[in-house]
Order: structure tokens, then sequence, then C-alpha cells
């Protein structure tokens, strides 16, 4: 199919984002850019927040696990499955309890600024690198598969989806997020279920007789029982617990669409609805997975990982499946990527300028500051995504669940002191270098752990070994008092 052909339904869909962008951001302030008015409707939130936890990293890395994992990766489901539910009945009541427009505020109210400071600061520093991996992934697919054909450089590419993206996020914020993620939510979902219809059919199979297939060549086995592997199950559910808690519950981006509901009941439903459809989308997902891997073996495709999905949608299933998996992986890009962005804003502007504190400025003053970091955080996106050009990593669902582990790990380790102690920690940078060192002796526990526990191999515990090292340091420097600060 000629890519000039495919391009022309990508910029079609952007002036789609465009058009919900200008309906949704009329009359928008800063309050609608931050939170959405806390008038968001919870089903909206819900089933928009698919796409944003799900991104191109599912939709293109996900399939490509099952050839080397099978279906291994649902261990991690189930994990993310316990996660929300600690979210909705731990987080959500503390963040409704205080009203608070960043997460981060809780930390100012527990602990003091250098907290709070820290916090947002390791938020932002993670969100950055998820987003721009995730980003990557589904730009470098675009780049290969279409416009590399009609001679523009990456560097173009990159530069022109992130101007796309400021365009449509400019004004409205969370606002327009709510909207543009259900509509890039339904067409993610439609470019599954269409792909998995169309496989099977090519290969003349009903879904048992697939589920079959896959069980003979070992596709379908989930539980991994060996204690020492880094996927052992319980490891794989716990770990999955955590990084759901720490990428979620701690995460400014996905709470911020959670806070602008009306109130913490229809919250709570928004994360329980969104947890019960994510655990079917992932398992659809790997479903996929295990056919392509089918059809690539029966067509004696010599191709795995990230690229298998693109090559068969691209270059062996019918002209209309290429464009639904165009259109779908185009959903998956955007959600990944404006949430970030407006959240990164917010956390920025709020957390660490204060711009919610400071009663002088006024509505113009804080939109002018605002559009600024807006487009600075643009920029670093993009150099970002070049860096990940260059390393080149042909796993990148790896490389975003390893940096979350060492990211989250102190915001991990902070909320865990706050919420089940009693006690004060110095705001300092006794504190700051806590938060710091935790994070380095994970790093040396992973890469020394098979030679000096017996071969035992770290995985997704990662994130809870980092937070509870954190945890163990807060402990060790704390004291009895709680300091009383005021919450913006």
């Amino acid at each position: 199919m000629s890519p000039y052909f495919l391009f022309g339904f990508v910029l079609i869909y952007f002036l789609l984002l465009l058009g919900v962008a200008w309906y949704t951001s009329r009359n928008a302030d800063n309050n609608s850019f931050f939170i959405g008015n806390r008038n968001s409707n919870w089903m909206l939130v819900a089933f928009g927040m698919i796409g944003t936890s799900l991104s191109g990293v599912t939709f293109v890395s996900v399939p490509g696990t099952v050839g080397s994992g099978g279906f291994g990766y649902f261990q991690v489901v189930i994990g993310n499955f316990i996660g929300y539910c600690l979210i909705a009945f731990i987080l959500l009541p503390l963040y409704y309890k205080m009203q608070v427009t960043s997460i981060y505020n809780y930390l100012l109210n527990r602990f003091g600024k250098v907290s709070y400071k820290t916090g947002a600061l390791f938020f932002i520093i993670s969100r950055i690198l998820g987003a721009t991996a995730r980003l990557y992934l589904v730009i470098n697919v675009l780049q290969i598969f279409i416009l590399d054909n009609m001679h523009i450089p990456f560097w173009f590419t990159t530069f022109i989806i992130l101007l796309m993206i400021l365009l449509y996020t400019f004004e409205g914020g969370v606002k327009t997020i709510v909207f543009t993620d259900m509509l890039q939510t339904t067409c993610m979902l439609l470019g599954l279920v269409i792909c998995i219809y169309f496989m099977m059919d090519m290969m003349h199979f009903s879904f048992g007789a697939a589920i079959k297939s896959l069980h003979v060549k070992n596709y379908t086995e989930i539980f991994n029982t060996d204690v020492k592997s880094g996927s052992f199950f319980i490891k794989q559910i716990i770990g999955g617990a955590f990084l759901t808690i720490g990428m979620t519950g701690l995460d400014q981006e996905m709470m911020q669409k959670n806070i602008s509901v009306r109130t913490l009941k229809d919250s709570q439903k928004n994360m329980i609805t969104f947890s019960l459809i994510s655990v079917g989308v992932n398992f659809l997902f790997l479903f996929l997975g295990g056919l392509l891997y089918l059809f690539a073996a029966s067509q004696n495709i010599d191709i795995k990982g990230d690229d298998l999905f693109p090559t068969i949608a691209l270059n062996y299933l019918p002209s209309f499946v290429a464009i639904i998996f165009i259109i779908g992986l185009i959903s998956a890009l955007f959600p990944s990527a404006d949430g970030a962005l407006t959240a990164l804003t917010s956390s920025f502007c709020i957390d660490i300028l204060g711009l919610r504190r400071n009663p002088s400025l006024t509505e113009k003053q804080t939109k002018r500051t605002r559009i600024i970091v807006h487009i600075t955080f643009a920029l670093i996106f993009f150099l970002c995504i070049m860096i990940f050009k260059w390393i080149d990593d042909k796993s990148i669902i790896n490389v975003i669940l390893i940096v979350a582990g060492y990211t989250y790990g102190p915001l991990l380790g902070l909320f865990l002191f706050g919420i089940f102690t009693r006690r004060a920690v110095p705001q300092n940078s006794v504190m700051v270098m806590i938060c710091i060192a935790a994070p380095i002796i994970t790093y040396i526990l992973s890469d020394n752990a098979t030679r000096w526990f017996n071969g035992y191999s770290i995985g997704l515990e990662l994130l809870l070994i980092n937070g509870l090292l954190t945890f163990a340091g807060l402990l060790l420097v704390s004291k009895p008092a709680i300091p009383t600060n005021a919450v913006d």
C-alpha cells in the first residue's frame, strides 16, 4: 500500500483530534487545564484511561513478547489489577479528602516542602523517560513502514508529531484530554479486534481452535514457577501491583484525570471499571501475539519482538486492515504523550513553581507561564526521543519497566512512609540523599543478584526493593513528631 495513502489517514485523524480539542477547550481557563474544573464524567475517564495505560507499548510490544515468554506477561496484568484496587480504596480517598490539584501536595502536608519538591521531581524525571520511550516506539514504527519511503527524516517526524500534540492540548489540557483519550481508546480497541478477526480468518481458526494451536506451541503458559527466575509468578504479581501503584497511583498524569471526576465514589467506580476492562484488553493483545507468531511460522517470516505486528499488518494483511492498524497505532501514540505533556506541565507549574500558591499572579500571568513550560517540555520530549533513536533498543517494554523501577521507587517509599507511619523526616539534603541513594543501591543489587544470591534474578520487584530501601532510610533519620504545614 502507498505510504502517501496511509499518511493521508494520519492527517485526517489529526484533524479530527483538532476538532475535538477546539470544541472542548472553548471558555477553558487554567483550572480547566490542570483539573478539568473537577467536572469530568467518570465513565469517559475510565474508558479513556485504557488508552493511556496501554499506549503503543501494549499495541506493539506486548504481542511481541509472546514468542519468548508465552502469556507470561499476564502475571503482571494480575498484579496490575490488585494495584488498581489498592489505589481506589487507599490513595483516592486520601487525594479527595485533601482536595489536591497535584497529588504531591500530600507530601507537602505530611512532611514539608523538601519532600514535596523531591517527590514532584522524581515524577517529572520518571514521566519524561517513560512517555518518550513509548513515543519513540510508535514514531519509529511509523518511520520505518511509512515515512522512510517518503524520504522524511526521523527528527522531522518527531518534531511534527510533538507539534500536533502541542496544538490540541494547548488550551484545554485535562478537559480536552478526557475526550480525546476516549476517541483514541475507541480507535485502538477497534484496531485490536479487527486485526484479531482477520488473523483468525486467514488461518481458518475459530477461537477454540486458535487457543488449542497456541497451547500446542506452549504460547498459552502464564505462570512461571522457577523461584530464581526474574519472571517467577509471585515476583511478577507483586511487582505488577507495586508498578501500578507507582505508575498510576503516584503518577500525576493518571491521577490528574481521576481527581477531575466530581466525587470520590465516581472516581473509585472509574478505577475499578477501568481495571476490569484493562485485564480483558491485555489478554486480547497476548492472544493476538500468539496468532501473529503462528502466522509468521506458517509464512516463514523470521521476525520477532516489536517489529512483528507492524510487519504482518502492513505487508501480509488486506489493505483495509493495514489502514486500521495505522489508525490504531496512532491512537495508541497520542494518549501516551498528550496526558504526559499536560501532567508534566501541571506538576512543574504547581509543585515546582508554586503558581497555585501565589495569589499575586493574575490568570493571564499564570497562563503565560504555563504555555512556556508546556512548550519547554515538548522540546525536552524531542531530545529524549532522539536519544532513544540513537540507543535503538528493540524491546521498549523492558526499558519502560526498568525505568519505572528506579524512578518511582523513591516516590513509593515516601508515600508508604507517610501513610503507614506517624513520624517526621528532616526537610534538608539528608532526605534528598536517601531518595537518590536508594535507586543506586537497588541498581548495585540488581546487577550482582545472580552472583550474590545463588542465581536469583531480580525482576519487577525492583520497584518494591527501591521503595523499601527509601522507606528504611527515612525511618533511620526520622523523628516521632509530625510537622504541621499548610496545603495550597
